[in-house]
């Protein structure tokens, strides 16, 4: 049997407001150095997650990060998962999905987050 996803999980979770500038963003990222965010609104409900490369795909289409709100940059719909979810089925969904990041939701907040880095990362422990 595989272990849960909340094994791990990272659970400091630094969430995005759906109304927060790319600019704000962008400092989040630098002070908490993260490569991705969940974006919620009003902390609750996920409505994506945005990443350094979509950071950098803003850039390089002459964005305004002064003027663009992280809800128009997300990637909506990420995978949303429960901390009981098994760990193969979080990389079997991640592989078909072809994404990096999973939200790990407990129902009343996010609890955690997981990327394909967290995997390498176990595998390269064990």
């Amino acid at each position: 049997m595989s272990l849960p996803i909340s094994t791990l999980m990272q659970r400091e979770v630094s969430v995005i407001d759906m109304d927060d500038t790319v600019a704000q963003v962008e400092l989040l990222f630098a002070e908490k150095k993260l490569s991705w965010a969940p974006v919620a609104e009003g902390g609750r409900s996920v409505l994506g997650v945005i990443s350094a490369a979509d950071l950098l795909q803003f850039h390089a289409m002459g964005g305004d990060p002064a003027a663009v709100k992280a809800w128009q940059l997300c990637t909506y719909k990420p995978i949303s998962v429960s901390p009981d979810t098994p760990l193969d089925e979080v990389a079997r969904l991640m592989i078909e999905r072809q994404v990096h990041h999973v939200i790990v939701d407990g129902g009343e907040r996010i609890v955690g987050v997981v990327s394909s880095f967290d995997f390498v990362r176990s595998y390269v422990r064990g």
